[in-house]
């Protein structure tokens, strides 16, 4: 179904959003209810890693599904056997707005063939340095054309399958490498100008420094091997 159409009203493009779910993660609970307020027509299809042992939702069996561990194959896996015209990828931490979810209709309905991402923004669960860390998103976003899987990747269904769809092989920076692989092919890399919320847990659990450290050594790393990519 479209985003946001209200009854009576001519139907528009098709949005389904894909949430892997990491082991022992309950953070879809909050997700799932958010939607159900915001985007009750939304289409959604949360992946389970196969052999986790928390309760599976109850709800209607299109709506979940599982695959092997690791976040490329879980985000296949759900997309797999989708036929909506847009894919939106989100992780399970993630909290969309109202504001997001009209501008995700605005960018669908225009129509352009673009990989979008929305403005990173992350909850009051973290150090006060998150601040830092939204604003060098900011930058790397709008200086490079590099957007993260937790700003919610939205590409046509299509168009995902052409591009290889997320790289299992890695055991991290799938959506790195799925932005490389558009910018390859020529597809554009778009902001929607809407905040897109995100826990800011492992901060606050691993340190601010630390994890900031590790983050932009490991993206440093992807973009020297991305970029040196035929």
């Amino acid at each position: 179904m479209s985003v946001g159409s209200s009854p009576g009203s001519a139907p528009g493009p098709s949005v389904a959003a894909v949430i892997p779910v990491g082991p022992g993660d309950r953070n879809w609970h909050g997700l799932i209810g958010l939607l159900d307020r915001l985007a009750p027509t939304l289409q959604r299809r949360l992946v389970f890693a196969r052999g986790d042992l928390q309760t599976r939702p109850r709800l209607a069996t299109e709506r979940w599904t599982e695959s092997g561990r690791g976040r490329a194959r879980q985000q296949n896996a759900g997309a797999a056997g989708l036929d909506h015209d847009w894919l939106w990828f989100l992780h399970a931490d993630s909290r969309p707005t109202a504001a997001t979810l009209l501008a995700l209709q605005s960018f669908v309905t225009h129509g352009e063939d673009a990989l979008g991402y929305f403005d990173l923004r992350y909850l009051d669960d973290g150090p006060a340095l998150m601040r830092l860390t939204e604003l060098g998103a900011f930058w790397r976003c709008r200086s490079l054309d590099l957007p993260f899987g937790d700003q919610g990747l939205l590409l046509r269904r299509e168009r995902f399958y052409e591009l290889g769809c997320f790289d299992e092989s890695r055991a991290y920076g799938e959506d790195h490498a799925l932005v490389w692989e558009a910018r390859r092919h020529g597809v554009p890399i778009r902001r929607i100008a809407a905040p897109l919320f995100t826990s800011a847990r492992k901060y606050r659990e691993h340190g601010w420094l630390a994890t900031t450290w590790r983050h932009q050594r490991l993206t440093w790393s992807q973009v020297w091997q991305e970029s040196r990519s035929p």
